[in-house]
């Protein structure tokens, strides 16, 4: 299982380009704004509607039966968010931390400033 972190502005080229196959989304999108429609390009999709300061994710449970069901089909997920640095970067960490226990590897990367409220919880679901 491959685990990528986009940006919104790096998944619309991503479509436009070469959606990879067997690969499944969780996009994180602003409650108030708008998100992808990837229908056609990935297959499944999961949109979580988090803005920055929230201070929990009622959706961690079903983020993480999402990505179990990914793991168990063999499928690449890809975590997306406006910037792709701090919510799909916490969540990419964690689903890293679980299986691999590499999400440091986010945390140590300066691209990236991991949201850990989304890392603890979606971190927490999974070992549920």
């Amino acid at each position: 299982m491959n685990i990528q972190i986009y940006s919104r502005a790096s998944a619309e080229q991503l479509i436009e380009n070469s959606f990879p196959n067997d690969t499944v989304v969780i996009c994180f999108y602003d409650p108030y704004g708008t998100h992808h429609d990837y229908r056609g390009f990935a297959e499944d999709v999961i949109y979580i509607p988090l803005d920055d300061f929230q201070s929990d994710l009622p959706q961690a449970d079903m983020i993480a039966e999402f990505v179990k069901t990914a793991k168990e089909k063999g499928q690449d997920i890809i975590c997306q968010c406006e910037r792709g640095q701090s919510r799909s970067a916490g969540c990419a960490a964690a689903i890293m931390e679980y299986y691999c226990h590499s999400g440091q590897e986010i945390f140590d990367n300066d691209m990236y400033s991991p949201d850990e409220m989304v890392y603890y919880a979606v971190l927490s679901a999974l070992d549920k």
